[in-house]
């Protein structure tokens, strides 16, 4: 078993406020966020649903190529990207979708079999299982 920490330091109000986000790897150290960069599209921070959304299309990546090697072939390129939908409800906000597309080169995979590994993936993938509240997860597949 495996177990990541993230960590967040927070010093003010929701709105106008500043936090910092730094994980166990150092991969983020102090990165900032803030209202800002979560509703308003600055780019001097992240936030968290990019951060989902990074995690997501990482995690989907590495079962990928764990089930195409199961299945006795090699990928020698995955791209993927997911996209988290943040959405306003009545009483506050939901991720109501993530839209996840994946390019991939195989060779010897055939169409049929790789949207098959696809599909299996986007289902059974960690963050997938984890994030199965999200009500629409989607994934276009795409064999080069």
């Amino acid at each position: 078993m495996t177990e990541k920490t993230g960590t967040v330091h927070w010093e003010g109000n929701g709105s106008q406020g500043r936090g910092a986000i730094s994980t166990e790897t150092s991969a983020l150290d102090q990165h900032p966020y803030g209202f800002g960069s979560r509703f308003e599209g600055r780019t001097d921070g992240t936030n968290p649903e990019e951060l989902l959304a990074a995690a997501h299309a990482a995690c989907l990546t590495m079962a990928f190529a764990f089930a195409c090697e199961k299945a006795g072939f090699t990928p020698t390129a995955v791209d993927t990207q997911c996209r988290a939908r943040l959405t306003k409800v009545e009483g506050g906000f939901l991720i109501d979708r993530l839209a996840l597309t994946l390019k991939a080169t195989v060779p010897g995979l055939d169409p049929g079999q790789f949207q098959s590994i696809a599909q299996k993936v986007k289902r059974d993938c960690p963050l997938s299982k984890a994030l199965a509240s999200v009500p629409e997860i989607t994934l276009e597949a795409a064999l080069l």
